[in-house]
Protein backbone atom coordinates (compact mmCIF):
# COMPACT_ATOMS: atom_id res chain seq x y z
CA UNK A 1 0.00 0.00 0.00
CA UNK A 2 2.62 2.43 0.87
CA UNK A 3 4.85 1.59 -2.46
CA UNK A 4 1.44 2.23 -3.94
CA UNK A 5 1.27 5.60 -2.59
CA UNK A 6 4.85 6.46 -3.12
CA UNK A 7 4.50 5.79 -6.77
CA UNK A 8 1.18 7.79 -6.79
CA UNK A 9 2.88 11.00 -5.53
CA UNK A 10 5.73 10.71 -7.81
CA UNK A 11 3.61 10.46 -10.91
CA UNK A 12 1.68 13.54 -9.60
CA UNK A 13 5.01 15.11 -9.38
CA UNK A 14 5.64 14.88 -12.47
CA UNK A 15 2.72 15.71 -14.21
CA UNK A 16 3.39 19.15 -12.39
CA UNK A 17 6.10 19.66 -14.60
CA UNK A 18 3.73 19.58 -18.04
CA UNK A 19 2.81 22.85 -16.63
CA UNK A 20 4.60 26.29 -16.85
CA UNK A 21 7.00 27.08 -14.26
CA UNK A 22 5.47 29.29 -11.82
CA UNK A 23 6.94 31.96 -9.57
CA UNK A 24 9.19 33.99 -12.30
CA UNK A 25 9.20 37.36 -12.23
CA UNK A 26 8.59 40.10 -15.13
CA UNK A 27 11.95 40.98 -15.30
CA UNK A 28 13.11 37.37 -15.76
CA UNK A 29 9.85 36.63 -18.17
CA UNK A 30 10.85 39.65 -20.15
CA UNK A 31 15.00 38.33 -20.82
CA UNK A 32 14.06 35.54 -22.49
CA UNK A 33 14.33 35.11 -26.54
CA UNK A 34 11.83 32.97 -28.45
CA UNK A 35 13.58 31.27 -31.37
CA UNK A 36 10.39 30.44 -32.77
CA UNK A 37 9.92 26.79 -34.53
CA UNK A 38 12.40 24.82 -35.32
CA UNK A 39 12.99 21.71 -37.36
CA UNK A 40 11.64 19.15 -34.53
CA UNK A 41 15.15 16.66 -34.87
CA UNK A 42 18.62 17.96 -36.57
CA UNK A 43 20.75 15.14 -35.32
CA UNK A 44 22.02 11.59 -35.32
CA UNK A 45 22.64 9.66 -32.19
CA UNK A 46 25.78 8.17 -32.14
CA UNK A 47 25.15 6.17 -28.49
CA UNK A 48 23.04 3.04 -28.86
CA UNK A 49 21.24 1.72 -25.55
CA UNK A 50 22.84 -1.30 -24.21
CA UNK A 51 26.23 -0.10 -24.64
CA UNK A 52 28.56 1.96 -22.36
CA UNK A 53 27.82 5.78 -22.55
CA UNK A 54 31.01 7.78 -23.03
CA UNK A 55 32.72 9.49 -20.41
CA UNK A 56 33.46 13.39 -20.11
CA UNK A 57 34.68 16.05 -17.85
CA UNK A 58 32.87 19.35 -18.09
CA UNK A 59 33.00 22.37 -15.68
CA UNK A 60 30.17 23.31 -13.83
CA UNK A 61 28.60 26.67 -12.72
CA UNK A 62 29.69 25.69 -9.37
CA UNK A 63 33.36 26.25 -10.10
CA UNK A 64 34.29 22.35 -10.26
CA UNK A 65 34.84 19.65 -13.31
CA UNK A 66 32.10 16.70 -13.35
CA UNK A 67 32.76 13.46 -14.68
CA UNK A 68 30.45 11.08 -15.49
CA UNK A 69 32.75 8.35 -14.20
CA UNK A 70 32.71 9.62 -11.16
CA UNK A 71 28.86 8.52 -10.29
CA UNK A 72 29.80 5.24 -11.71
CA UNK A 73 29.61 2.55 -9.42
CA UNK A 74 27.43 5.04 -6.38
CA UNK A 75 24.55 6.76 -9.19
CA UNK A 76 22.33 6.19 -11.84
CA UNK A 77 22.50 9.05 -14.00
CA UNK A 78 20.40 11.27 -16.11
CA UNK A 79 22.00 13.72 -18.40
CA UNK A 80 19.33 16.49 -19.60
CA UNK A 81 20.52 18.23 -22.60
CA UNK A 82 18.90 21.39 -23.44
CA UNK A 83 19.43 23.59 -26.56
CA UNK A 84 20.09 27.21 -24.95
CA UNK A 85 20.03 29.28 -22.30
CA UNK A 86 17.72 32.26 -21.69
CA UNK A 87 14.98 30.35 -24.50
CA UNK A 88 11.04 29.41 -22.99
CA UNK A 89 10.79 25.43 -23.46
CA UNK A 90 14.65 25.71 -21.34
CA UNK A 91 13.47 28.20 -19.37
CA UNK A 92 10.69 26.09 -18.17
CA UNK A 93 12.18 22.27 -18.23
CA UNK A 94 15.05 22.72 -15.52
CA UNK A 95 13.29 24.64 -12.79
CA UNK A 96 10.47 21.68 -13.49
CA UNK A 97 12.96 19.24 -11.76
CA UNK A 98 12.42 20.78 -8.59
CA UNK A 99 9.76 19.36 -8.07
CA UNK A 100 10.46 15.97 -8.92
CA UNK A 101 14.03 15.93 -7.04
CA UNK A 102 12.70 13.76 -4.40
CA UNK A 103 11.92 11.30 -7.52
CA UNK A 104 15.01 11.49 -8.78
CA UNK A 105 16.95 10.68 -5.15
CA UNK A 106 14.17 7.95 -4.55
CA UNK A 107 15.26 6.44 -7.53
CA UNK A 108 19.66 6.56 -6.69
CA UNK A 109 20.04 8.93 -9.78
CA UNK A 110 21.76 12.45 -10.07
CA UNK A 111 20.53 14.68 -12.99
CA UNK A 112 23.02 16.41 -14.79
CA UNK A 113 22.12 19.65 -17.07
CA UNK A 114 24.49 20.07 -20.50
CA UNK A 115 23.81 23.10 -22.38
CA UNK A 116 26.72 24.26 -25.01
CA UNK A 117 26.41 27.95 -23.18
CA UNK A 118 29.42 29.33 -21.68
CA UNK A 119 29.70 29.55 -17.65
CA UNK A 120 28.86 33.07 -17.22
CA UNK A 121 25.90 32.57 -19.12
CA UNK A 122 24.60 29.62 -17.87
CA UNK A 123 25.44 31.17 -13.77
CA UNK A 124 23.38 34.42 -15.08
CA UNK A 125 20.41 32.05 -16.30
CA UNK A 126 20.21 29.83 -13.33
CA UNK A 127 20.56 32.30 -10.95
CA UNK A 128 17.40 34.51 -12.51
CA UNK A 129 15.54 31.12 -12.50
CA UNK A 130 16.27 30.05 -9.43
CA UNK A 131 18.44 27.64 -6.80
CA UNK A 132 18.42 24.14 -9.30
CA UNK A 133 19.48 20.98 -7.47
CA UNK A 134 21.47 19.38 -9.38
CA UNK A 135 24.69 20.53 -11.35
CA UNK A 136 24.79 22.70 -14.48
CA UNK A 137 27.98 22.05 -16.82
CA UNK A 138 29.32 23.78 -19.84
CA UNK A 139 29.64 22.06 -23.31
CA UNK A 140 31.38 25.33 -24.66
CA UNK A 141 34.49 24.25 -25.66
CA UNK A 142 35.78 22.09 -27.56
CA UNK A 143 32.37 23.52 -28.59
CA UNK A 144 29.65 20.75 -28.16
CA UNK A 145 32.02 18.77 -27.80
CA UNK A 146 30.03 15.96 -25.82
CA UNK A 147 26.67 16.57 -27.30
CA UNK A 148 28.87 15.71 -30.64
CA UNK A 149 30.07 12.84 -29.39
CA UNK A 150 26.21 11.47 -27.98
CA UNK A 151 25.02 12.47 -31.63
CA UNK A 152 22.92 15.30 -30.56
CA UNK A 153 24.45 18.46 -31.80
CA UNK A 154 22.66 20.01 -34.36
CA UNK A 155 23.56 21.65 -37.23
CA UNK A 156 23.16 25.33 -36.12
CA UNK A 157 25.42 24.57 -32.90
CA UNK A 158 23.15 24.04 -30.40
CA UNK A 159 21.97 20.53 -28.50
CA UNK A 160 18.99 18.72 -29.31
CA UNK A 161 16.48 18.44 -25.97
CA UNK A 162 17.44 14.99 -25.34
CA UNK A 163 17.31 12.57 -22.19
CA UNK A 164 19.73 10.06 -21.47
CA UNK A 165 19.81 7.33 -18.28
CA UNK A 166 23.15 5.85 -17.28
CA UNK A 167 22.97 2.98 -14.91
CA UNK A 168 25.38 2.60 -11.87
CA UNK A 169 27.99 0.62 -14.04
CA UNK A 170 28.10 3.41 -16.68
CA UNK A 171 26.01 1.74 -19.43
CA UNK A 172 23.20 3.85 -21.46
CA UNK A 173 19.94 2.17 -21.17
CA UNK A 174 17.03 5.13 -22.54
CA UNK A 175 18.11 7.58 -25.05
CA UNK A 176 15.36 10.28 -26.27
CA UNK A 177 15.64 13.14 -28.34
CA UNK A 178 12.40 14.70 -28.00
CA UNK A 179 10.83 18.12 -30.68
CA UNK A 180 13.24 20.42 -29.47
CA UNK A 181 9.91 22.90 -29.39
CA UNK A 182 8.65 20.96 -26.77
CA UNK A 183 9.05 19.60 -23.12
CA UNK A 184 9.86 16.19 -23.28
CA UNK A 185 7.80 13.45 -22.05
CA UNK A 186 8.54 12.41 -18.64
CA UNK A 187 6.35 9.18 -17.93
CA UNK A 188 8.89 7.47 -19.87
CA UNK A 189 11.94 8.42 -17.52
CA UNK A 190 9.86 7.39 -14.67
CA UNK A 191 10.07 3.87 -16.14
CA UNK A 192 13.48 3.56 -16.82
CA UNK A 193 14.61 4.71 -13.34
CA UNK A 194 11.90 2.59 -11.68
CA UNK A 195 13.62 -0.43 -13.77
CA UNK A 196 16.82 0.45 -12.12
CA UNK A 197 15.52 0.87 -8.98
CA UNK A 198 17.51 -1.41 -6.75
CA UNK A 199 20.51 -2.32 -9.38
Amino acid sequence: MIKNIKYIISILAVAVLVSPAFGLSDAYKNNIYNPGELKPVDSVLKVKVGEPAPDFTLPAISGEKISLSQFKGKKNVVLSFVPAAWTPVCSDQWPGYNLARSFFEENDTILLGITVDNIPTLYAWTNQMGKLWFPVLSDFWPHGGVAGNYGVLRTEGVTERALFVIDKEGILRYANVADINKRPELGALVTELKKLKGK
